[in-house]
């Protein structure tokens, strides 16, 4: 296999979200956190889960890695349900969760190993390439303590993307970051997604940042969980968070969202 074939720009998988439901049992008691969900998803669809803490968006999220399993309902990719994890989705976290003991460069390498066909060379390549594409070819060599916490989730994403997935599975990745270094990883992400076309799933509480990344905003409410409304964003791309276009949407979606806490505070 060459590096140039390992490289190429796939056509992300289409996922399926079929009435997928989810409910967890400890000493609290009984949380239903997911109800009767569906949802497709696009190929090379950029979606936004937006919604209230409690309303299973990182739940949902985890059940489309394959970490959590539903408890009825199921979550199909290319015809088949899936079941567990596989290389063909690879999830992003709020922490980057890198390992401090490697380089930069090794951490990216570490992704790689879930492609056991490349020799080292080719796995080299591949390595060097997506730090080129998140900006931090320059500093392969160093370790974690020594980056920012952008850089550090530059490089969590580099790792995701090194082995080429076909679903990108992000969970509030920005979260803990401050406003400037957010508002440049909006502008990474769209360049990125706009030159690889991954399928990706975006988890957030951040109406701003929804509606500048998503082409459809995903509106859920809590307690238990479900699709209130979607929102499409026809903006194009690069968006800029701060444009009046977007507060536009972001104005919409929000009061939908003020909308689904008054309705869940009704219901408690």
């Amino acid at each position: 296999m060459t590096v140039q074939s390992e490289l190429r720009v796939e056509v992300p998988a289409k996922l399926s979200i079929q009435n997928v439901s989810k409910s967890f049992h400890s000493a609290g008691g009984h949380v239903h956190a997911l109800d009767r969900v569906s949802l497709d998803v696009a190929e090379g669809e950029f979606i936004c889960l937006l919604g209230p803490s409690g309303c299973g968006k990182s739940t949902l999220l985890n059940i489309v890695a394959g970490l959590e399993q539903a408890d009825d309902g199921q979550v199909v990719a290319d015809g088949g349900p899936i079941r567990e994890p596989g290389r063909d989705r690879m999830m992003m976290f709020q922490e980057s969760a890198l390992f401090p003991w490697l380089n930069v460069r090794d951490n990216v390498l570490f992704g790689l190993k879930l492609k056991p066909n490349l020799r080292r060379k080719e796995r080299l390549e591949v390595a060097q390439f997506y730090l080129r594409l998140v900006g931090l070819e320059k500093f392969q060599r160093s370790f974690v303590h020594e980056l920012s916490g952008g850089m550090k989730q530059r490089v969590a994403l580099a790792r995701a993307l090194a082995p080429n997935p076909r679903v990108l599975l992000m969970d509030e990745p920005f979260a803990a970051l401050d406003a400037l270094t957010r508002e440049q990883l909006y502008g990474d992400l769209q360049r990125i997604w706009q030159e690889r076309k991954k399928t990706i799933i975006f988890v957030t509480h951040n109406v701003r940042e929804a509606a500048c990344l998503g082409d459809r905003v995903i509106l859920m409410s809590p307690h238990p969980g479900r699709i209130q409304e979607e929102f499409k964003v026809d903006l194009p791309r690069p968006r800029d968070i701060n444009s009046v276009e977007l507060a536009r949407h972001a104005t919409a979606i929000m009061a939908s969202l003020k909308g689904a806490r008054a309705n869940a505070e009704v219901a408690e």
